[in-house]
């Protein structure tokens, strides 16, 4: 497929993985953050090319992965009063909260539905006026501009019956807090390319100054981590700490100016709770006060609703690249996507799901091929 095959070329690829083996003089530990970037790499078995000198390990750049419980639980609160209509991205449906989970919730006749974008949810909104529309707005900041235009646009609409449960985090907090933690083992830095195409790059360039690390905004195709992996270990092996950009056919250092400015506009920085990492300072959005009538968490007064974290779930280490998904005792036979414990093997970016669909080879002795 034109502009796609290109990416996947046989011959650049292992012209790539020579010149990471003849660059790499030590053993160096990456990360890559985003989730899409997780499932390229253990689809097309890209650590098992470049070598054993490189360990690729996972971040915390699955969205769904990093919602917290309480928030599915506010969810499932909200999507189960009379009336209301649910919307939510497919992939939350699955998600478990404490007891349940959305997909339970509409099978009990609860009106849940999926949507691809928030201006379906404003759509449904103007067709039904007489009933509650609420749209799950999750993410990076990748799907915070669309997210932050549908408030806005219902404001401007003036719909008294649309409002969103707002769970979006924030990349660079959540490095920041990894690489202040004494287990920190990552050497360098795949960014992820959707974050980056919004927000742009400069905040990573503050984080390769004060931790002397190596950031190498990246794509998403199998060329594209080949190349920001060989940019990270020359890096590495001179010495240096900076910024690149591979992605450079969509991210600019700036960002998308108009998107982010939308997003000041209707969203403020707070503190977030991270599922399975716990609380981040300054690493989420929130609603500001001038639409507060938009905030479903206000609306339907779930304010309150907290939930512990299930202990025998290892997602919290997975998310940190403390350990891989095949360390966990349940991958494979109590967890698996039919029965998932935890957010990442729900995910279509959930770096469980991607082992269990492309690598379930590696899982300790009695998981399920």
């Amino acid at each position: 497929m034109k502009y796609l095959d290109e990416y996947r070329d046989p011959a650049l690829a292992r012209r790539l993985v020579a010149e990471i083996r003849r660059s790499v003089t030590r053993p160096w530990v990456l990360m890559e953050i985003c989730g899409g970037q997780t499932h390229t790499l253990v689809k097309y078995g890209i650590e098992e090319l470049i070598g054993e000198r490189i360990e690729l390990v996972h971040g915390p750049g699955c969205p769904v992965c990093v919602t917290p419980l309480e928030i599915v639980d506010k969810a499932i609160a909200v999507a189960s009063i009379p009336q209301v209509i649910f919307v939510s991205y497919g992939d939350m449906l699955r998600v478990p909260g404490s007891h349940s989970d959305l997909f339970r919730v509409k099978a009990a006749g609860g009106d849940v539905r999926i949507a691809y974008s928030p201006m379906d949810a404003l759509r449904l909104a103007r067709e039904n006026p007489q009933r509650p529309v609420v749209f799950f707005a999750v993410g990076f900041e990748t799907t915070a501009p669309a997210n932050s235009t549908a408030a806005w646009q219902a404001k401007r609409e003036g719909l008294r019956n649309f409002s969103m449960l707002v769970s979006h985090v924030l990349v660079p907090p959540a490095i920041r807090l990894l690489l202040d933690q004494s287990a920190n083992r990552v050497q360098g830095f795949i960014a992820p390319g959707h974050v980056c195409t919004v927000m742009g790059y400069e905040e990573y360039e503050e984080l390769a100054r004060r931790y002397k690390v190596p950031f190498v905004v990246g794509g998403f195709e199998p060329l594209d981590l080949l190349e920001a992996i060989l940019l990270l270990v020359r890096q590495l092996e001179e010495g240096r700490a900076q910024v690149e950009n591979q992605y450079v056919r969509s991210v600019s250092r700036g960002g998308n100016e108009a998107a982010r400015q939308r997003m000041m506009e209707v969203f403020e920085v707070v503190d977030r709770n991270w599922r399975g990492i716990g609380p981040i300072a300054q690493s989420g959005y929130r609603l500001r006060a001038e639409y507060a009538a938009f905030d479903a968490e206000k609306v339907f007064g779930v304010e309150t609703i907290s939930a512990p974290e299930p202990p025998e779930c290892i997602s919290a280490l997975v998310l940190q690249g403390l350990k891989k998904p095949v360390d966990c005792p349940m991958f494979g036979t109590r967890c698996t996507p039919a029965t998932p414990m935890g957010a990442p093997m729900v995910s279509s970016e959930g770096a469980c799901a991607a082992y269990y669909q492309y690598r379930r080879h590696a899982a300790p002795p009695g998981a399920q091929t």
